[in-house]
């Protein structure tokens, strides 16, 4: 039927590009695991996917997406004229409407936990499912849900496809054979590889280049000076902390690496294990590393004031700020201070000379320098060039401008609206100026002067006058965050939140940025939406890069021209070229381990992991007649948020999904587990839940047992040192399990190191043991006055008489047998008891306890009446 599939594709939602088409068709015609770079356009294929099933006689399921993810998707397709539009399937659902949905086909965005439950209570038809598609697939590790669920599928369904997608290459190259092990858990057997140098990729995005204009800026002496000095104590630290810890991987510890954002994951990744074992001084190196790197972030990112203020709010608050790895002490530091400050004030003394009238208010102004920026100044020349060429074409060119975060982008939005001195002034009287206000640079009234002031150029006058007069015109507009400047009455250009438009009159321009977005696609939208011939990088970023390139690609034709703004021999420009450096290794990386993959040729579905002991192990298939021998857990339906269900599953043991209300798993008739985190325990322990779930487990349970798991990477001791719990100490802690055990002498405490271990446990606590029944678990309840078949006394009489003197857990039950109630009790007399209890001396014990005087003073006086 590949003649129809052209049909569709022929009509597609998205317009394909070359390579993109290439993409598609690859993965079309045989099920595998594509990565593409960043910014390729891995959404646009799945799209086109999505399209091709979007039909009643398909049942497509998609998982691992977000909500945004599946909005944008949604909306894409919508716009297309797809009908029917997938739908997203949350527990907003009852479970007759999921019933429902399955059966009518389609493609269905379905959240994790609600599928596996679903295709463990067989709710949906899985042998009906036309294919999965798996969107994030470097997420996939054998525990996770999405796997577990791949595992399902593929027990019930040989037939169907698997297509997995992945725009994160790095994500494969840590670790040993990542890919390998993830295309294991996603059965799929060809890995398709994107990256940007891949010839077909390059051909076709060279053909329909933009035009680039790289603007490389040189930061100032003292921004290049601060910079260097941070530098420097980054080199110490990093020096220190391979000193410290020989263990660490001494070649993810360089300062190339501890400039860019994912040095803390790696460091920590490999320090968390240890952590507790770590010296204090380790993890304040760790804590300095990350509060360095900040501070190059703003260095090169906003202007003088915000630099300096961070820098001394630094300085004041932490104590401890590099004081104990004694880096405050290197000249570095010094310089580093020294240079953030002239960058604010002039060199003299910080207090201008007094005009003569000697008023203290007078001399108090300190004399500001306000180093600007120089993006500023070239993003100004910029938009200067493009307004003339508009004008000389007479067109109507938009302008994007893309910035690091919200705050640069408000930033720039302030500068081109009121001139740097402006913003620097107000930012200086907000943060640094707090006790000597300095009055606003002719602010909002003479901009006109303002404009002329800073900008000494050797642009002619009158340009000037046009421009102050351009931005004067449009009044105090600029203050309103992305309020539209054009008359309320006009639309707003985009849909994005993030967007600040209005800016300048002509030509159109927005400011977005680049991280931080509240909708990851807006960015998407808003180059879809606006289609600008202009668009400013404020920042290098990759990603949006390559965005670029294929949004050009997609309009051929139309003129597109990209300016560049880097600082050369910056932080900044290291860390892009780090990115691009990274991405390429691990692509290099890739298609290494591509020529070596070792795959099975049929999904290995078997689920036996060797047992524990050599029981007789059963391949999941047909042999029916062993069924009562299939070992099977009944499971809480809140508990598939863990991966503990999934390991189970993975030995060879069926679970039914349930709701229950006391325990998490029950293992056999009268084995019950509490499963408990170690922050739920200091949670629960903390609340006194734990206190009543141990009641209602004992009572209805044989053996109950609490299940204390750990996390795989972090250190197997509660004892950790340093790391203390917010709530409760490591003592506390101890005190209340041990109150627990003392309490509840049935209750057993299980440890496990990792949710691995404990499903190996699971299976070993089951051996040669009874299975539970779902329907017994699910109706047990967590009431205190019920009472069981299991249990014939009434908890509350039963837990006074057992608090009684002389009675013990081995003649208690004899006595509730022999007696009717409490007040049948008090009646006997010590001979009778002594015949009840089976011993004399316990008899006297409790007798004399009915039989004492409330007031022991008038003992002597009473005892004499009564006799």
């Amino acid at each position: 039927g590949h003649t129809n599939m052209a049909a569709t594709v022929a009509k597609c939602a998205v317009r394909l590009l070359q390579y993109e088409n290439e993409m598609f068709l690859d993965a079309l015609h045989e099920d595998g695991l594509t990565i593409t770079a960043k910014g390729l356009g891995a959404d646009r294929v799945l799209l086109n996917y999505l399209q091709i099933y979007c039909d009643p006689s398909n049942l497509v399921i998609v998982i691992n997406t977000t909500q945004q993810e599946e909005e944008y998707l949604i909306e894409e397709l919508s716009m297309a004229g797809v009908s029917p539009l997938p739908r997203s399937i949350t527990n907003e659902y009852s479970i007759t409407d999921r019933k429902v949905l399955y059966l009518s086909g389609g493609v269905l965005f379905v959240t994790s936990r609600i599928l596996v439950v679903d295709m463990l209570t067989d709710r949906i038809p899985v042998d009906l499912i036309t294919g999965v598609l798996v969107y994030r697939a470097h997420r996939i590790i054998e525990s996770c849900q999405e796997a577990f669920i791949l595992r399902l599928y593929r027990q019930k369904n040989k037939q169907g496809f698997i297509k997995a997608f992945s725009d994160v290459p790095t994500a494969f190259h840590s670790g040993m054979c990542q890919v390998e092990r993830v295309m294991k858990n996603l059965f799929v057997r060809k890995l398709y590889l994107w990256p940007r140098f891949h010839a077909s990729v390059q051909d076709f995005l060279t053909q329909h280049k933009p035009e680039v204009v790289e603007l490389h800026l040189h930061m100032t002496s003292a921004m290049t000076a601060v910079q260097t000095a941070i530098l420097d104590i980054m080199q110490a630290c990093v020096r220190e902390l391979r000193r410290f810890n020989p263990s660490l991987d001494a070649e993810d510890l360089t300062v190339e690496n501890a400039i860019s954002v994912t040095f803390d994951q790696v460091v920590r990744q490999q320090l968390d294990p240890v952590w507790h074992q770590l010296s204090g001084k380790t993890r304040q190196l760790v804590a300095d590393l990350k509060v360095l790197r900040t501070l190059l972030l703003y260095l090169t990112q906003y202007d003088c004031v915000t630099f300096y203020n961070l820098l001394q709010s630094l300085r004041g608050t932490e104590k401890s700020f590099g004081k104990n790895c004694g880096w405050l002490f290197l000249d570095a530091a010094n310089s580093m201070f020294v240079h953030a400050r002239a960058r604010v004030y002039s060199q003299a003394s910080g207090v201008t000379k007094g005009d003569g009238k000697g008023t203290s208010a007078q001399t108090m102004t300190p004399d500001l320098r306000l180093e600007e920026n120089p993006k500023w100044k070239a993003l100004w020349d910029v938009l200067q060039e493009i307004r003339e060429e508009n004008a000389e074409q007479g067109r109507q060119g938009s302008v994007l401008i893309a910035a690091y975060d919200d705050r640069t982008c408000s930033q720039i939005k302030e500068y081109l609206c009121d001139g740097g001195r402006a913003l620097l002034t107000r930012l200086y009287n907000k943060t640094l100026g707090t006790d000597r206000v300095v009055p606003q640079a002719e602010g909002a009234q003479g901009k006109g002067k303002v404009a002329g002031k800073r900008r000494k150029m050797e642009k002619a006058a009158e340009d000037q006058i046009t421009l102050t007069q351009l931005v004067k015109g449009q009044g105090d507009s600029c203050q309103t965050d992305g309020g539209p400047a054009f008359g309320a009455d006009e639309p707003q250009p985009v849909s994005s939140l993030n967007a600040y438009y209005g800016v300048l009159p002509s030509p159109a321009t927005i400011i977005h940025p680049l991280h931080g977005n509240s909708d990851p696609y807006s960015l998407t939208r808003t180059l879809r939406e606006f289609q600008p011939s202009y668009v400013i990088l404020y920042d290098p970023e990759m990603e949006f890069v390559r965005q670029l390139e294929v949004y050009k690609a997609g309009r051929p034709g139309q003129p597109l021209r990209v300016y560049f703004l880097i600082f050369t021999t910056s932080t900044e420009e290291q860390r892009y070229l780090t990115s691009l450096r990274k991405e390429k290794d691990a692509f290099e990386h890739l298609i290494k381990e591509k020529a070596a993959l070792v795959l099975p040729e049929e999904p290995d579905v078997t689920r036996d992991m060797t047992p524990a002991t050599e029981v007789s192990t059963r391949r999941a298939g047909g042999q029916e007649s062993q069924d009562e021998l299939q070992p099977k857990v009944i499971v809480d339906m809140r508990e598939f948020r863990s991966e503990l269900p999934s390991l189970i599953h993975r030995r060879g043991v069926d679970i039914e999904p349930v709701t229950l209300q006391v325990g998490d798993y029950v293992l056999t008739p009268d084995l019950c587990v509490e499963r408990k985190s170690i922050s739920d325990l200091i949670g629960s322990l903390n609340s006194g839940r734990l206190f009543n779930q141990a009641i209602a487990m004992t009572r209805s349970y044989k053996r109950p047992i609490l299940l204390i798991e750990f996390d795989s990477n972090k250190p197997f001791s509660l004892q950790t040192k340093g790391v203390g719990h917010h709530e409760m100490s490591f003592q506390e802690v101890q005190a209340k399990l041990a109150l627990l055990t003392l309490h509840f002498p049935g209750l057993r405490i299980l440890w496990s190191r990792s949710p691995y271990a404990t499903a190996e446990l699971f299976q070993e606590l089951k051996l040669n043991r009874p299975q539970p029944d779902a329907g017994q678990a699910a109706a047990i309840a967590m009431e205190t006055d019920s009472i069981l078949p299991s249990d014939k006394y009434n908890h509350l009489s039963h837990d006074m008489v057992l608090k009684l003197p002389g009675i013990n857990s081995k003649n208690y039950r004899s006595l509730l047998d022999k007696t009717e109630s409490l007040a049948d009790l008090v009646t006997l007399g010590q001979d009778q008891l002594a015949a009840v209890l089976g011993n004399a001396a316990n008899a006297k014990l409790l007798h004399e306890f009915l039989h004492s005087t409330f007031n022991p003073a008038s003992e002597p006086a009473k005892s004499k009446t009564k006799r």
